[in-house]
């Protein structure tokens, strides 16, 4: 994940029951196998303030929901807010999706072609044959 990486910015407050993919995420960064992807890649974390108590428990102000900021390596930056029912897979699935159309984007780019790449209407109609595959009796045998 943190191939297509530069910056990763995880921030939430102590005190937020939503911020346990993000912690996920923030301990799935620090691993060996991801930090070995990537040595250059930054990884951050930023605990944010609760808000100060108040004697009315329902005036409290709420808390910000957590968030993961990257920095992709060709500069894009992205902010997920992991909000309620939010995975650590399911943003690492995220970022993984984005990394790899950067990623195709940019070998567009380095052949000359122009992106995003425009199929003619009328080549999207047409019908492909497909490959029929060949049969144990058409082989010739040996």
């Amino acid at each position: 994940m943190l191939k297509f990486l530069s910056k990763v910015v995880v921030e939430y407050c102590p005190l937020d029951p939503r911020k346990a993919a993000a912690v996920e995420l923030l301990a799935q960064c620090n691993g060996r196998k991801a930090k070995d992807s990537n040595p250059a890649c930054s990884v951050e974390l930023r605990r944010l303030p609760a808000p100060p108590p108040t004697e009315d428990p329902k005036s409290r102000p709420p808390l910000p929901p957590p968030r993961v900021l990257v920095t992709y390596l060709n500069g894009a930056e992205e902010a997920i807010v992991a909000a309620e029912g939010a995975t650590a897979q399911g943003i690492r699935d995220q970022i993984l999706a984005r990394g790899r159309l950067i990623d195709t984007e940019q070998m567009f780019r380095d052949g000359g072609e122009k992106w995003p790449v425009v199929i003619p209407e009328e080549e999207i109609g047409m019908s492909f044959p497909g490959i029929k595959p060949k049969k144990a009796e058409d082989k010739p045998q040996a």
